[in-house]
């Protein structure tokens, strides 16, 4: 059997499919979803999650750890962008003709049959998306959606709706966001990263021409036209059929933000569509980055002909994301935050806001860098961007799939920085004593990176309550 370039609903229904890596955000959403629309799925992953234990109570077959056997009789294999080619379920898979797609094909086939939008963008992604999605379900639409982090307001990453509406982060990492081909798309922004896949800054503006290229005939754009990446890349395209919506504080703009407030725990404006008045957006959430995402939302929700009130109402019940600047806890006065920002642009945007969270106290910053390679490229820039705290602990690079590169780690980022500003600490353990000491009421701690440094919020505040 031969993988046909797209599989129905209803063929998809007839197979006994399996995940290679179900564990993961994007693998666990599409299973989450396929088990809800009733479709045989069975999946494994190297280590034991809650992930897994909730997707078994809905119905999935789990095994733990990778063996050729997991496969059993299974007619279609999804596999995660982390699984490698030696894998014993892959090659077993291949060796036994079975079909062997990756997550982005199957999200690509469950959203064929829908009012599709993909939000796409080097940062924020997952914060729009969940927005976006917020906004519909407030206002009865109930969408299908599948986010790279658990939305706060639905305890949930996916979901198969009842609406005809289906929502989805696209993920530019591996160019694989290009299977999608939406109805309608959102670019937050767009610049240099995943250096891993990316040689330079003109490759990823390739690939998000490309990615506009795969947006349906006669469908819409919503791009931010305060982004300098954003103007580059809309000077290149040459497709006339699209709606294209911009949004941001310039006067060019279509959706217009003004008289911005920043609170420390909460931020809004007033907005305006060409000019007409709209009313005020109030959010539940800090930063001009997040009040630029939910314009995004906004526009998207209104290119779909959804009622302005409602999207307004909408966002404004929107409470956040997992690892998103997320409130771990605060004990004796002192807040933990934990947040998944692994590019200079993210780190100095959530700074700013956490700034201005602890208004006259400190920021004291755990930050574990993300991969050999963007360590390599943007150390300096890293830097610059962890300049923005009042201390520093920077533990070694969390590696990812890499292999590590001679010469790379977090010293690279430490040599630009004052000694009196930071500290290289490599043991986690040793990390959670002294900061917790450091602080005072008042204070902001804020665990950052994309790796286990998140596994820290909880030792933290045990450590501040045990002083």
């Amino acid at each position: 059997m031969s993988s046909p370039e797209i599989y129905t609903l209803a063929q998809l229904a007839k197979l006994k499919i399996h995940f290679i890596g179900l564990g993961g955000a994007g693998m666990s959403g599409i299973a989450r979803i396929m088990l809800a629309k009733g479709f045989a799925v069975s999946g494994s992953d190297k280590n034991d999650s809650s992930v897994l234990t909730s997707l078994k109570a809905l119905g999935a077959k789990v095994f733990v750890g990778h063996i050729r056997e997991n496969l059993a009789d299974a007619q279609l294999v999804i596999i995660s962008a982390a699984i490698t080619e030696n894998n014993p379920e892959l090659v077993a898979a291949k060796q036994g003709g079975i079909p062997v797609v990756a997550r982005a094909n199957a999200l690509a086939w469950l959203m064929s049959e829908s009012t599709s939008v993909a939000v796409a963008g080097t940062h924020g992604k997952t914060t729009t998306t969940a927005m976006l999605t917020v906004a519909l379900q407030s206002a009865g639409a109930d969408p299908s959606f599948a986010i790279g982090g658990t939305i706060n307001n639905a305890g949930t990453n996916a979901h198969s709706g009842s609406g005809s509406i289906f929502v989805a982060e696209a993920d530019e990492s591996d160019g694989s966001f290009l299977a999608y081909k939406p109805s309608g798309a959102i670019i937050t922004n767009v610049e240099l990263d995943h250096v891993d896949h990316f040689a330079d800054e003109e490759a990823v503006f390739a690939v998000f021409e490309q990615f506009v290229d795969s947006i349906k005939p006669g469908g819409f754009l919503v791009a931010c036209g305060d982004d300098s990446g954003v103007k580059h890349l809309l000077s290149q395209i040459k497709r006339s059929d699209l709606k294209i919506l911009l949004y941001g504080e310039d006067s060019n703009n279509d959706f217009r933000l003004d008289r911005i407030n920043l609170a420390p725990t909460t931020s809004s404006a007033a907005l305006t569509i060409t000019g007409r008045k709209i009313g005020e957006l109030n959010l539940a959430v800090a930063g001009k980055h997040n009040l630029l995402n939910a314009v995004a939302a906004f526009a998207a929700g209104s290119a779909m002909g959804i009622a302005e009130d409602k999207l307004i109402t909408g966002l404004k019940s929107f409470t956040g994301t997992r690892r998103r600047f997320e409130l771990k806890g605060e004990v004796a006065g002192v807040k933990v935050i934990d947040d998944y920002g692994h590019h200079p642009t993210e780190i100095t945007v959530t700074l700013i806001a956490a700034k201005n969270l602890a208004q006259s106290g400190r920021v004291l910053v755990v930050f574990q860098p993300h991969r050999y390679s963007r360590t390599a490229v943007f150390s300096h820039q890293f830097a610059e961007a962890l300049a923005n705290s009042d201390f520093t602990f920077l533990l070694e690079v969390y590696a990812a799939s890499e292999q590590p590169i001679p010469g790379v780690s977090s010293l690279l980022i430490i040599k630009d920085m004052k000694s009196d500003q930071a500290k290289f600490e490599p043991s986690m353990v040793q990390v959670v004593s002294e900061v917790a000491m450091m602080a005072k009421s008042g204070d902001v701690i804020i665990t950052l990176g994309a790796g286990d440094v998140s596994s820290l919020g909880d030792p933290i505040l045990q450590a501040l309550a045990n002083r």
